[in-house]
């Protein structure tokens, strides 16, 4: 084989790696897309305990601002880890420059006129490769709780039983001594439950219809900040994510607090949905079935300050 079909063959395959790392960070669809993200206040490195609605508990977070408790520490933690896709990007193109120096070796060049502008094509790919996954990867997670666990008020609902000591079990000894030391319980009426159920539609509506100024209306900045984020993503990608039809089946209270002047609800909540990414221009399905029922479990967290509405200040993916 000659230098310049290798050559050609590294810039290919380059390209082709390239592209597919852009399908998993654009594969996101419905708020939060499926991932878990947001803060829990002093519990955020803890998953919500189970309930009737999740017998299996929750996932940890997978997207979240650094600890208010230890800011110096998490940036300087986060300077100091290696990250995974800058490496990998960087490794893409070295194997790029590699292919056009054996061009050169060979005689080629980069292939002429084409080729030159191929790898200036390639070069941009991996430059929007590059950002995008420094932005996927620069957020981890950070603390958590434990509380009360009362049903939501609705037809259906089972009891959820309040065993507070064997939820401060499963956080263990050191968790709980912090989180005890800075948090209480509180008790939640019909009329928060009534509000948590209309933010999950509020959410998904002003989600589907990029509504940004309602988005910030209804979820704190964190949330926000991801919120637009996947937007973001979707506008480059020339695609629009819709849901609709959504609709709480079951839900049941994990846990409720105050904190900082602040109070917390994180509630488990089994809901359906109808969710489909459709190309901006033509208006084709790219993903989804917009014919097909999608049922959901996630912990929604809530958060209210004082004399506040309760916004969304977290999603967690159940276990």
């Amino acid at each position: 084989m000659s230098l310049i079909s290798i050559a050609r063959r590294g810039r290919a395959i380059a390209l082709v790696a390239g592209a597919l790392m852009i399908l998993p960070l654009a594969a996101e669809a419905r708020p939060g897309g499926g991932k878990s993200m947001g803060s829990r206040g002093s519990f955020s490195r803890q998953a919500p305990p189970p309930t009737a609605t999740t017998p299996g508990g929750g996932q940890q977070f997978q997207r979240s601002a650094p600890s208010m408790a230890a800011p110096a520490a998490g940036a300087a933690a986060q300077a100091a880890r290696p990250s995974f896709a800058r490496n990998l990007m960087m490794g893409i193109g070295a194997g790029l420059l590699g292919a056009g120096l054996f061009g050169l070796l060979s005689g080629a060049g980069f292939g002429g006129l084409s080729g030159f502008i191929g790898l200036l094509f390639q070069a941009a790919l991996i430059a929007g490769v590059i950002w995008l996954a420094l932005r996927f990867f620069r957020r981890r997670s950070e603390p958590q709780l434990a509380s009360a666990g009362a049903p939501l008020p609705r037809d259906g609902y089972r009891p959820e039983p309040a065993d507070a000591s064997a939820r401060m079990g499963m956080m263990g000894a050191a968790g709980a001594a912090t989180a005890a030391a800075q948090t209480q319980p509180i008790e939640l009426q019909s009329a928060d439950f009534n509000a948590f159920e209309r933010l999950l539609g509020e959410v998904n509506a002003a989600y589907s219809n990029e509504d940004e100024p309602g988005l910030r209306q209804r979820v704190t900045p964190e949330m926000f900040g991801y919120f637009d984020e996947d937007l973001t993503a979707n506008v480059r990608r020339g695609v629009v994510d819709r849901v609709s039809d959504v609709k709480l089946l079951q839900g049941d209270l994990s846990q409720a607090w105050h904190e900082n002047g602040s109070d917390f609800a994180t509630v488990a909540m089994r809901f359906s949905l109808i969710n489909a990414m459709y190309d901006r221009k033509t208006g084709q399905i790219v993903e989804g079935d917009p014919n097909k029922t999608q049922e959901v479990q996630e912990y929604w967290t809530f958060q209210r300050a004082p004399r506040g509405d309760w916004k969304l200040s977290a999603i967690q993916q159940a276990a």
